[in-house]
């Protein structure tokens, strides 16, 4: 099984991940080094490094780093390889769109299933990842794991970005993984919340009962870039959709902004979210 996995990992390895791999082995050569000899210089086996170098299993952000320290040679590709390796690892689907989240000027971002990717804890992504369908292999699955923790660089940014959250009530109450995680994603989300670039409401579930819910056709994500253009993000099923027509865009500018007027004010929402923590 441990083979098929690797074989597989190599058929799926994206162009940045492959070139990185070449490289290194390029640079290893160069400097007579064996693999054996490289993984005593880095902390990994020999054999991780063969796996590195052929694909079959990438090179994660942490070896990367080693690598530049190692072999380098002063050049920056290693260090300067990470961002587009983590941009290999994540699902097809989602590869255009990390990159203008990563840039982006603002994002207003209603959810309405789960915590929202940026803001998870590790322990959560991970269950909520290893839950999902159809299974992943533990390789691939700690790949999208790393890769999903790697996009919370965004809040240290400079400029610093403006991030909005929405998030439908029923994401707060459903327990991913264990009581102990959902705790702990709740203090995490609830420490966000207090930063001065981040802004999260939640969206009561007795919405409906008094007589306006605009939010009842799903999440969305509201983007300007640098650029100060505007563009919506939907990802529905595993696909994606990246819109930028304006009169469209304005629509779902408009319905965003009803959910937002329609939600729990930030104060009345971090409430809830520090009693549902049990603070």
């Amino acid at each position: 099984m441990i083979a098929i996995a690797r074989a597989e990992n190599k058929e799926a390895a994206g162009a940045v991940t492959r070139l990185v791999a070449d490289l290194a082995k390029a640079l290893r050569e160069q400097q007579n080094l064996s693999q054996v000899e490289l993984g005593e210089m880095t902390g990994y086996s020999g054999a991780a490094i063969s796996a590195m170098e052929t694909c079959a299993q990438p090179a994660s952000d942490a070896m990367l780093v080693k690598l530049e320290g190692a072999i380098g040679a002063g050049l920056g590709v290693f260090e300067n390889a990470r961002e587009y390796v983590r941009l290999d690892k994540y699902p097809a689907q989602f590869k255009n769109y990390v990159p203008l989240e990563q840039r982006a000027l603002t994002l207003s971002t209603y959810v309405t299933i789960v915590i929202h990717g940026l803001f998870q804890t590790e322990a959560y992504a991970h269950a909520l990842i290893a839950g999902g369908y159809p299974p992943l292999k533990t390789e691939r699955l700690e790949e999208l794991v790393e890769a999903r923790m790697a996009r919370q660089s965004l809040f240290e940014r400079e400029p610093m970005p403006l991030i909005e959250l929405i998030l439908d009530e029923a994401v707060l109450r459903r327990e991913i993984g264990s009581k102990e995680i959902m705790r702990n994603q709740l203090i995490h989300l609830a420490e966000f919340a207090q930063r001065r670039n981040v802004t999260i409401q939640v969206m009561p579930l007795d919405r409906g009962l008094r007589g306006t819910y605009a939010a009842a056709r799903g999440s969305m994500t509201l983007l300007e870039t640098l650029e100060h253009d505007h563009l919506v993000y939907l990802e529905p099923q595993d696909e994606s959709m990246l819109i930028s027509d304006p009169a469209k865009v304005s629509t779902y500018a408009q319905r965003y902004a009803k959910i937002r007027s329609e939600a729990l004010s930030p104060d009345e929402s971090l409430g809830l979210i520090q009693k549902l923590a049990g603070g």
